[in-house]
This record gives structure tokens, C-alpha cells and sequence, in this order.
């Protein structure tokens, strides 16, 4: 049994803010996040449209956690700067 590969990613709310986050499937997660349901990020709820912009192939939980935290202290520029490497084509939530 192999281990999960633990996923950072990042999501654009319609008022520009940034959310940043961790997962095993980026793609189920924002569907989650999209949707507004019970398993959604309480930050997120209401400031869709959303958009995911970034997302990192991290390794294990521990790393994606450490990458997470290191992500969240940068300042709004450096995190717009990493918009470039690594951006993803917008996942539409319907």
C-alpha cells in the first residue's frame, strides 16, 4: 500500500482574497470548498465565485503541512509572485 501524496493548493475568492490549503485530491477538495457544504472551509462560504490558481504536489502530510505554514506567512506579493510557476487552468465547480 502506497501513501497518499498530500497536495498544497491555493484558491482565489471573488474579492480577490487567498485561501491556502492541503489535501490528498485538490480537485475533490475544491468541488467541497465550491459548494458550500457542511465539509467547506467556513473562511470560503459566501466568497465564491472561487477559483483555484495554484496547486503543489507536496509529499507527505508533515511536508504539506510545513509547505503550508511557510505559504501562509509570506506577504500577499510573494504569494502573487508564485501565481506564475505552477498555476492551473481554472476548475469550474458545476
Amino acid at each position: 500500500m502506497t501513501a497518499a501524496v498530500w497536495s498544497l493548493y491555493m484558491i482565489r475568492c471573488a474579492n480577490e482574497h487567498l485561501y491556502t490549503g492541503i489535501t490528498t485530491d485538490v480537485e475533490r477538495r475544491f468541488l467541497e470548498h465550491s459548494s458550500g457544504g457542511p465539509r467547506a472551509a467556513k473562511y470560503l462560504r459566501g466568497k465564491g465565485p472561487l477559483t483555484l490558481v495554484y496547486r503543489e504536489a507536496v509529499g507527505s502530510h508533515g511536508d504539506a503541512l510545513r509547505r503550508e505554514l511557510a505559504l501562509k506567512k509570506l506577504p500577499r506579493a510573494k504569494k502573487l509572485a508564485l501565481l506564475g510557476v505552477g498555476s492551473v487552468p481554472a476548475l469550474d465547480p458545476a
